[in-house]
């Protein structure tokens, strides 16, 4: 006991060690647009994009390729993710490319002849990809709301890939990270990006990756899901033993859905359904906090720490029981959002001490009444906004490069529930609304969000960091609105996270202080420190004035980038 005691003692110390940041101090600000992505590169790409007269639209189809190039082990066209969009009008709209299972999946494909998971078959190698959704989402939105010419928007990232770009000291040590893995797992040695170490400022140059690219310029969808592409990603498959086909990459289409939107006190937010669960589970969180003084609390102090972990708690168990992908499983959405059944999630609160997990369950919604990420911002000069999450799940996905066509492939199989009660890389937990099924789009926490203020413009935000991103862009909006923070000092502010189970409160070093933490141990909390950081996220405010604040992540090599 007294080792113990010891050991959460030296936890709160270095929790307390870490400097505070400056909450107030403002990110770059610009008078007309704003881009925010997890490298310089692309968010100057996106910038190109806007003065050459792109929308918000343009800008995020050259951003999402460009982060295929220079952000390998998040940006992609093998992986998928989700769009939210509001125009300058008010129109909303959110956009569904997510990937898909293939046709030949089934919801035992992970599990032994005893029924036993096998340890990484859903997380690398040639079983963990789902169908890969990115292309077609960026030329259905395109399509959509576009302006510039195709072939525009995609140019650049063919340039960065085929030119070659100087390596970041993170990426550089991310690529030294992963050398053991992409050996391992590739069935033809990706020489381009296999350098025995690599070193800040070295250049990468991926010239198959350019191929490819170019075919997607010059073919629109057809570059990637018939022809050249196709063929290389199925040999792929074959090679290694995967399932995905011809037929499931002609088959898939995104989809355009109807937003999840609420009204949390002067704001109205607007983020994405399911399958995502980030958007219900956002405005529940908003929702929760409504009822208790936060703003008078203060920021991470031990009652506003203590109240948004047990919020978290109550509703990550939701999650788990009631989130999946809503064309296969009914979602009960409305009962979800409903505001007396959130209030009533919180009846065994109590300000006085941790509710344990093993208590708490997936509430009762009420029937309808007669539903490794990165994440890039982007608002335009006519007031057009975009926000975007995207990924591969893990950091490189499934580690597989597809031979000849130099680009990696997901894993996000391992989004679903592989086996009910069996946690995934996140530690996530789900149960039969999130079962594998041929043709299912896997469940996420991804949640693009825009929000409006008296029915204008006021905040584009989203997060990278797989079960952390609901609960990063939750604590970013409470830094705001109920805190006073710069968009930048609410995105470099500590972080801290619950997700149910594990019953574990992760924590940033400096995120909680002593004071808090040692508080929140004494009410029966348990809290692991989280190294390199919980979350990444991109974000824009409209200031009072009309200008735009970016916050980009210094936990990365993220930036903002306008004029």
């Amino acid at each position: 006991m007294f080792i113990r005691k010891i050991t959460f003692l030296l936890v709160f110390i270095g929790l307390a060690g870490c400097s505070s940041q400056n909450l107030h101090k403002p990110g770059l600000i610009t008078h007309q647009t704003m881009v925010v992505s997890a490298h310089p590169l692309a968010s100057a790409v996106g910038a190109e994009i806007l003065k050459r007269g792109g929308n918000a639209v343009d800008a995020a189809v050259a951003v999402q390729f460009a982060l295929a190039v220079v952000y390998p082990d998040a940006g992609n066209i093998g992986g998928g993710g989700f769009l939210v969009l509001r125009l300058q009008d008010g129109t909303l709209n959110t956009l569904d490319y997510r990937e898909k299972a293939p046709s030949k999946a089934h919801r035992d494909m992970y599990l032994n002849g005893q029924g036993e998971v096998i340890e990484n078959l859903s997380y690398k190698g040639h079983l963990a990809p789902g169908v890969p959704g990115t292309v077609d989402g960026m030329v259905q939105a395109h399509a959509k709301y576009g302006h510039l010419p195709w072939a525009q928007l995609v140019q650049p990232a063919v340039l960065l890939a085929s030119n070659g770009f100087p390596l970041t000291k993170k990426e550089a040590k991310k690529l030294n990270e992963q050398r053991k893995d992409f050996l391992k797992y590739n069935t033809r040695r990706p020489g381009f990006i296999l350098k025995d170490h690599w070193r800040e400022g070295d250049t990468l140059r991926l010239k198959d990756l350019a191929r490819t690219l170019a075919f997607i310029r010059d073919k629109g969808r057809a570059g990637f899901y018939e022809g050249p592409t196709a063929d290389s990603l199925v040999a792929e498959m074959k090679r290694g033993t995967g399932i995905i086909t011809k037929a499931d990459l002609a088959a898939y289409r995104a989809v355009w859905r109807k937003p999840i939107t609420g009204q949390v006190g002067d704001y109205r937010v607007i983020s994405m359904p399911p399958p995502s669960s980030g958007g219900i589970a956002l405005i529940q969180l908003l929702t929760l906090a409504k009822d208790y003084p936060v703003k008078q609390w203060g920021w991470n102090t031990m009652a506003s720490a203590h109240l948004m972990i047990e919020a978290e708690r109550r509703v990550y168990a939701d999650r788990a029981r009631h989130f999946g992908d809503a064309d296969f499983y009914e979602v009960p959405v409305s009962g979800l959002l409903n505001p007396t059944y959130i209030k009533s999630r919180m009846k065994g609160y109590s300000a006085k001490k941790a509710t344990p997990s093993e208590k708490v369950s997936a509430g009762v919604p009420p029937l309808p009444e007669g539903n490794h990420t990165t994440h890039y911002s982007i608002v335009d000069a006519q007031g057009n906004a975009v926000s975007v999450t995207t990924t591969l799940n893990s950091s490189f996905g499934s580690k597989v490069f597809v031979g000849g066509a130099g680009f990696l492939l997901n894993n996000e199989m391992d989004d679903f529930s592989i086996k009910p009660g069996f946690p995934n890389s996140y530690g996530l937990v789900g149960e039969e609304a999130n079962a594998i099924a041929p043709n299912k789009r896997m469940l996420s926490s991804m949640t693009p969000t825009i929000l409006e203020k008296d029915g204008k413009l006021f905040m584009v935000v989203g997060a990278m960091g797989g079960s952390t991103i609901i609960t990063t862009v939750y604590q970013i909006i409470q830094n705001v609105t109920e805190h006073g923070h710069t968009m930048q000092g609410a995105i470099s502010a500590g972080r801290f996270h619950h997700q149910w189970k594990p019953n574990w409160v992760l924590s940033e070093w400096g995120a909680l202080g002593f004071g808090t933490g040692a508080g929140l141990w004494l009410k029966g909390h348990k809290i692991a420190p989280k190294y390199g950081g919980i979350g990444r996220a991109a974000g824009i405010k409209v200031l009072p004035d009309g200008r735009l604040e970016g916050g980009a992540d210094p936990r990365g090599d993220d930036a903002a980038a306008g004029f």
